[in-house]
Formats: C-alpha cells, structure tokens, sequence
C-alpha cells in the first residue's frame, strides 16, 4: 500500500514502462515530465501532435526526444482521436494531457464512437499527500463534473473505490461532505450523502465503507468527530473525500496544495484507462507523479 506519493517513483514498482499517449506536448515542462518518467522507467512516451510545435520545443529546451515515437497529428483535435485510436488498438495503455484544454480532450474521449467508456460516467480523483495527514487522502470529483446529481455521485463514488482498490486498500473509508453533519431538506447535499449511504447498505455501491453527510473537520479529524457526538467508523481515519460539486472540491484541493502544503496526484476514472490531467500551473513534480500514477493504476488492471 502507498503511503507516500514520491514511492510511486521507486525502482521496482513498475513491472516494465508503461506505454503512454502523450496528447499534443508542444511546451517543454510537458516534454520534461515525459523525459523525467521514462528515466525513472515509468513509462515509454508516444507523442502524438503537430511534430515541428513538439520538436521545436524540444530543441528551443535541450530536451532530447529522439528515442520516442513521434506520431504527426495537424491539430490537437486530431491528436487525441489519434491517442484514442491507439489505445482502442492496445498500441498504449493509457493517456497524458498535454497542451490540449480538458474540455476538449474529454470531448473527443467521452464520444461513444470512440469505444472508451464504460457503464460509468468518467470522473477525477486527485490523490493527495499532506503533512497534516496521516496518510493519502483522495479527493473526487474535482475536475469534470460540475453539479453532479445522486446517480452522478454514485458513479464518481464506485470510481473512486475502485481506484482505492488500485492502490490496495480493500476496505476505503468514505466521508461524503456537506456543510453539516445532519441531514437537512434545505440542503441537497446532505440528502444526496444520505441516499448513498442508504445506497451502499443495499448493495447498490460496494467496496467501501461509507459515512454522510459529514462536514471536514468531522470527517478528518476523531477530536472534532467526538466534539460534536459524531459516532463513525470513518471519521478521524477517511481514504475517500466525496465532495458536493466542482468548485467545492476544486478549491478544497487547491488549498490543500497552495496554503497546505500537500503534494498531488490526478487522474480520470470510469475510462477503459487511465487519463491523466494536469493543470497548467502544476510544477514538475506534480507531474510526474500523476503520470506515474496514470501508469500504476494502468498496470494494475493489465494484472488484474
């Protein structure tokens, strides 16, 4: 099991580089993180997009790219059905974003003709190391689903366990957050965190112990569960954080990473593979270690 993020990058974890699409790498942070992954034998990187943008850029950043594959797409939106394409055809196991705006990386990937779905909807789970923290924490969705519904949130949830489960924990714990603790009609939040609990006792979420609605402080910490007569076998000792919407956990993260101090990972679940988003400002580090863990959940399922 996990405990640190900087373990994804450890000699031995990966069986053989993972083959990767890399969708559109024109800038040179991206093409560094590629670099930095394939020397840690992460992965072995397939460029795919406009390759004078990909090879200018390597040469305008002494970056050496001349021992991956280089696949000529004319614009971005031709670059990821091109990446879909090689994975529909098993030629990569996962994807990397590169200078392509999600909305229209997932665009193309969420297509049905483009056969990557599955029966859930595609959703972000941003593993997150803090130093207040006992362990990894994972966050979702923070990146692709604005306002989820009930039947949403159930798909985002059962996404997350599995990647729990990815990372070898057989029992997460789950905190579905709300402002408050107790379930009020005002609130559909904390409605929601009701029905999915009530949702996993009949079996209709499973791989998880589950607990809602909680607020963040009961959630994480045992001191203010108890504070406030909150009996749970979640609270104090959470895996999974289910957040209400985009911006609540977009912010939550961000202040995680920005006023926290803890260190990120992200990928997209509910794909036949991984997707790995990165954010514009992410620095090199981050980077890497969401690729890696692109390829680790990647290999996980070749094993399975």
């Amino acid at each position: 099991m996990l405990t640190k993020l900087s373990q994804l990058l450890e000699k031995g974890r990966f069986v053989s580089p993972v083959p990767a699409v890399v969708v559109h790498p024109t800038t040179d942070i991206i093409l560094q993180s590629c670099i930095q992954a394939h020397k840690h034998h992460i992965i072995t990187p397939i460029l795919v997009g406009p390759k004078h943008k990909i090879e200018k850029a390597a040469t305008d950043a002494n970056l050496d790219i001349s021992g991956f594959m280089l696949v000529d797409a004319e614009h971005s939106h031709d670059a990821v059905e091109i990446a879909a394409k090689m994975v529909r055809e098993q030629q990569a196991d996962f994807i990397i974003k590169g200078s392509v705006h999600t909305d229209e990386l997932m665009g193309v990937l969420v297509d049905k003709t483009q056969n990557l779905r599955t029966e859930r909807r595609m959703s972000h789970v941003w593993l997150m190391e803090s130093p207040t923290y006992h362990k990894l924490l994972t966050l979702t969705d923070c990146a692709l689903n604005v306002v989820p519904d009930l039947l949403t949130k159930k798909d985002i949830l059962q996404n997350a366990i599995d990647f729990a489960h990815a990372l070898d924990i057989e029992q997460p714990k789950v905190a579905i957050l709300a402002a408050v603790e107790e379930v009020k009609p005002q609130m559909q939040s904390t409605i929601d965190a009701a029905a999915l609990c009530k949702m996993a006792d009949r079996g209709q979420i499973t791989g998880a112990l589950l607990d809602g609605p909680l607020a963040f402080d009961n959630a994480i910490s045992q001191q203010s569960a108890d504070i406030k007569h909150i009996h749970s076998p979640v609270t104090g000792d959470v895996d999974i954080l289910l957040v209400p919407d985009l911006e609540a956990g977009n912010m939550l993260g961000k202040q995680l990473i920005y006023l926290g101090e803890a260190k990120a990972a992200g990928i997209v679940m509910g794909s036949k593979v991984p997707i790995v988003l990165t954010s514009r400002s992410d620095d090199e580090l981050d980077r890497l270690y969401s690729i890696a863990l692109g390829a680790y959940v990647a290999q996980k399922r070749k094993q399975a």
